[in-house]
């Protein structure tokens, strides 16, 4: 069978991508090494945050806020259990003079997005379970929170499936070839022919495409902690606690959703890191400096256990933006990726490109080209 686009790789983008496209109407096979929501995957973590702010960073501000309508639809379309949204409100913690807040806040205003902005003792008042200093404030959306990743990527391959997407669990070998490709082998050794072919592959890409990518995409690792919560206290609940960004700490953490614990990390990118070979086992030092800022920010949990660890692997491009754009040696070949530590909402905004790019139907951004990244990691999009 000659498949109309094969999509490599069952992370958000490419089970999204799989899912557009055979809604609309093309024969799609997705191929994913270690299947859709596997613990390898970038999207493969518990949970991930659906938040609007970006500062003054409009394109993905309204991105994110299209994605969450295609996100809301199909959750209404696939009817989970439990859900997979939890409806906790992002809360954005600001200092006195803070312009990246700032800009988030006036963002969010022009778009449209249902926000509230609180004071200092408005914080302390509503969020007595956070230390909060006495020039804070802070910027709620009210209708953000936390989408359950791996569960969602599962259910997006699994209704694809239904819809007629053939998904198979394979390597895909780098291409031997320039030009148009007819078709891609996998590490058994059959051959897949497609008229077009997505690889959507996170932090496998340099890897399949060490020559065309080679400085441009940067994979690192990064730890992300679960601390157990006091019994029958319900203040880090997902009804009592917004999800809630740090950002000028690089902080974010997320209430304890099904019962997982209170969920912390620090967003700064770490060593590089393999996703294929490398260990999943956290640090002492990142243990240490979130246990400090856990004493500063949440004193409650500031000695509660560690119930879990994950290491979660980032691949960004230079800057933070996406990487969607054809590849430059083969007419029929889009690479798609450098989405990690803030793609994953924008997982149907995306798809909705790539399947207008391919079809010649969309309007090029250029933030989005490969000839628009550098090889210095100086990340400008969180």
């Amino acid at each position: 069978m000659i498949f109309d686009v094969a999509v490599i790789g069952a992370g958000v983008f490419g089970a999204w991508t799989a899912y557009h496209l055979r809604r609309a109407g093309a024969a799609v096979i997705l191929i994913d090494a270690y299947g859709p929501g596997n613990s390898r995957a970038s999207s493969g973590g518990e949970s991930r945050i659906i938040r609007m702010g970006y500062g003054s960073d409009e394109i993905y501000t309204r991105s994110a806020v299209h994605s969450f309508v295609l996100w809301r639809e199909f959750f209404e379309r696939f009817k989970p259990s439990p859900p997979l949204f939890h409806k906790t409100g992002v809360l954005w913690v600001a200092r006195a003079k803070d312009p990246y807040c700032e800009a988030t806040l006036k963002t969010l205003t022009d778009a449209g997005v249902s926000i509230e902005q609180l004071n200092a003792e408005e914080l302390k008042n509503r969020y007595a379970q956070f230390h909060f200093d006495d020039h804070a404030w802070g910027i709620l959306e009210r209708d953000s929170g936390a989408v359950m990743a791996r569960r969602a990527v599962q259910a997006l391959a699994q209704q694809t499936s239904l819809d007629g997407t053939t998904i198979v669990n394979d390597a895909v070998a780098p291409l031997n070839s320039k030009g148009h490709q007819n078709s891609i082998t996998t590490s058994k050794g059959d051959r897949i022919f497609a008229g077009k072919f997505v690889f959507a592959c996170g932090p496998w890409l340099p890897k399949l495409f060490p020559t065309t990518l080679d400085g441009f995409i940067h994979v690192t690792r990064q730890e992300v902690f679960f601390f157990g919560t006091p019994g029958g206290d319900s203040r880090f609940s997902s009804e009592h606690m917004p999800v809630w960004i740090d950002f000028n700490d690089l902080v974010y953490a997320l209430p304890s959703l099904e019962n997982r614990g209170f969920k912390l990390a620090i967003d700064e990118h770490g060593p590089e890191f393999d996703p294929d070979t490398d260990d999943r086992v956290v640090t002492g030092p990142n243990l240490l400096a979130v246990r400090e800022y856990l004493k500063r920010r949440v004193p409650a949990l500031s000695d509660a256990p560690v119930t879990e660890t994950r290491i979660c692997q980032y691949e960004n491009t230079s800057n933070g933006d996406f990487l969607i754009d054809r590849h430059p040696d083969s007419d029929n070949v889009w690479l798609v990726g450098g989405g990690s530590g803030h793609g994953f909402k924008h997982g149907p905004a995306v798809a909705e490109y790539v399947t207008k790019m391919l079809t010649g139907d969309g309007k090029v951004e250029p933030r989005f080209e490969l000839a628009s990244k550098g090889r210095d990691h100086q990340r400008q999009v969180y």
